[in-house]
């Protein structure tokens, strides 16, 4: 097939779709001072199929709230804006990130697994490491594989000299995407990111969540992304054909500050999270 060009790329970029108009209002609200809760209930109450996948999201063991939340109201003003658009904005994705990518070797969920846990683990470790912007922290977990979904097409007549190359060459899936196709999905993921006009520092952590010492915007974040992603992986969560070969860069766990006891304690309690089947709104 060859390397893919940077105009076949801007073009499957541009295929896939963009947040809907739901969510885009939504997350406008939660970035306006004056908005209240009811402005985002009256919103997103408009699509009941998203208003469920939030609601359940809501109710996870993840945030723990010990009575049930039964209104879009409710969990807003118990979670909070910056919550609350993490959830929409994850509810929304998760139709899209769910699809079977046969390129990668994925079965249908299991990205969607993969992504979900890998922004509880980030949510978690921004909190350990007092990086307070908690929910910035969950969306970068949440969308560092977004590429794969665009270069799944593209890897399906690609993929057997891929694993070859995997197997043969003790390479990452990564370093073979960018050897065969020119790109691999970290910085396709960045386009897309770019694409739903998210924030520089944001569109970083996706380019860079394998890469994290390349990281200027907002290092700490990528790093949080990029110790996630391994914790993720470790757990078994959407790991692919070269899933054991990632590890925690030495240099993003130093600028957290981060000991491996603290890893080992946060793969704990992330491994308690996901064993609740609502923490994933399926």
């Amino acid at each position: 097939m060859g390397k893919l060009t940077l105009p076949a790329l801007v073009r499957a970029v541009e295929d896939l779709p963009a947040l809907p108009a739901v969510v885009q209002r939504v997350i406008a609200l939660t970035e306006d001072p004056r908005s209240t809760a009811r402005d985002i209930n009256n919103v997103l109450t408009q699509d009941q199929g998203l208003t469920a996948k939030v609601l359940r999201l809501a109710n996870s063991a993840f945030y723990g709230f010990p009575r049930r939340i039964s209104t879009v109201t409710d969990a807003t003003i118990l979670l909070g804006f910056q919550t609350i658009r993490s959830i929409v904005l994850a509810a929304s994705v998760s139709e899209m990130m769910k699809k079977e990518l046969k390129g990668y070797a994925l079965e249908r969920g299991e990205l969607w697994r993969h992504s979900q846990a890998t922004a509880v683990g980030a949510r978690m470790l921004a909190r350990e490491v007092k990086f307070s912007r908690l929910e910035v922290a969950y969306t970068a977990g949440l969308l560092h594989d977004i590429g794969k979904l665009v270069l799944d097409t593209y890897l399906r007549d690609e993929y057997e000299a891929v694993l070859e190359k995997v197997e043969k060459e003790n390479v990452t899936f990564l370093e073979a995407e960018e050897a065969l196709l020119g790109f691999h999905h970290a910085l396709v993921g960045a386009k897309v990111a770019e694409k739903w006009n998210l924030p520089p520092e944001l569109v970083e952590a996706i380019g860079f969540h394998h890469e994290p010492e390349r990281a200027q915007e907002n290092p700490k974040l990528t790093a949080i992304a990029h110790i996630a992603d391994c914790m993720s992986v470790s757990l078994g969560m959407g790991v692919g054909v070269d899933g054991f070969l990632y590890r925690i860069s030495p240099k993003a766990a130093e600028l957290l500050g981060l000991q491996e006891d603290q890893v080992d304690r946060l793969l704990a309690n992330l491994m308690e999270v996901l064993v609740d089947e609502d923490t994933f709104g399926e």
